[in-house]
């Protein structure tokens, strides 16, 4: 017969432990998501490859074309742009996910105990779905223009879970927002759209004065999208080390804060949804 254990404190000692116990249903919570986006549908896959490649022609006329701004090596522009494009687009989506991923959850999040964070981590999992469909543009974007990437292309694990970790922090941090202040679902289509034109997504981050270049490293994506284009473009984009490792540092920090503001408010969230 088993025993059911009643304590203080029982659920926030074990709440780590506690996310490892509920892996399967944080399994069946990316796999729903991933469902509804694309089971029965064709604008979602369409969509995941359409977005990122209209943007990338439009900022490869922009600045390529119009502004005239140096690719990096022997890259075509576009590749330039592409290469910037997907981490920025993962970026993107797993923040909008996740900022409404509670809000979206809120019947199973007042009936049922499980640790929170599962909810809107699961969610960038569509993210990281829409990322492999559109690196199959990338690849075919390699193949029309004959560039085969280097050696380098096998670090670009490290800088997807970079990218990962860069959009979980404030993703964790805006939903638990978005819960208790509603306003905020208005705030981040502003703040996305706006970080699309402060990143290094339409033209290299070389282009920018090394004067200022540490101090735009702060956005924590300019490090990201500096080694995914590294990664890709056969190292012919070569990384700004002191801003790479500042960006590395803004992505510590946003995700220690995100983590924490979360596991503050998370005892409020049946109540306030």
């Amino acid at each position: 017969m088993s025993q059911i254990i009643i304590e203080a404190g029982r659920a926030e000692k074990n709440y780590w432990r506690d996310l490892w116990r509920y892996r399967e249903l944080f399994q069946v919570l990316a796999w729903r998501d991933i469902s509804v986006r694309y089971k029965q549908t064709v604008i979602g896959v369409a969509w995941a490859l359409i977005r990122p490649f209209l943007t990338m022609v439009v900022f490869t006329i922009i600045f390529g074309k119009v502004a005239k701004l140096p690719s990096e090596g022997t890259a075509p522009y576009a590749l330039l742009v592409f290469a910037g494009m997907l981490p920025w687009t993962f970026f993107s989506t797993a923040l909008a996910e996740a900022s409404n991923s509670l809000i979206g959850n809120a019947n199973l999040i007042s009936k049922v105990y499980f640790p929170r964070l599962i909810v809107p981590t699961a969610t960038v999992v569509v993210a990281l779905v829409d990322f492999l469909i559109s690196f199959t543009v990338l690849a075919a974007m390699m193949v029309w223009y004959q560039f085969v990437p280097g050696w380098q292309i096998l670090l670009l694990p490290a800088f997807i879970l970079l990218a990962f970790l860069a959009s979980l922090g404030p993703g964790l941090w805006i939903t638990a927002l978005n819960v208790k202040y509603r306003d905020f679902r208005y705030i981040i289509p502003f703040l996305v759209q706006f970080g699309l034109y402060v990143s290094p997504v339409g033209f290299s981050s070389s282009v920018i004065s090394e004067k200022w270049r540490l101090l735009y490293s702060l956005n924590p994506m300019v490090g990201v999208i500096d080694g995914f284009r590294w990664c890709l473009l056969r190292g012919e984009s070569a990384i700004y080390w002191p801003g790479f490792y500042m960006s590395l540092g803004v992505t510590v920090f946003f995700l220690w804060l995100g983590i924490r503001q979360f596991r503050k408010m998370e005892k409020t969230f049946a109540d306030l949804i």
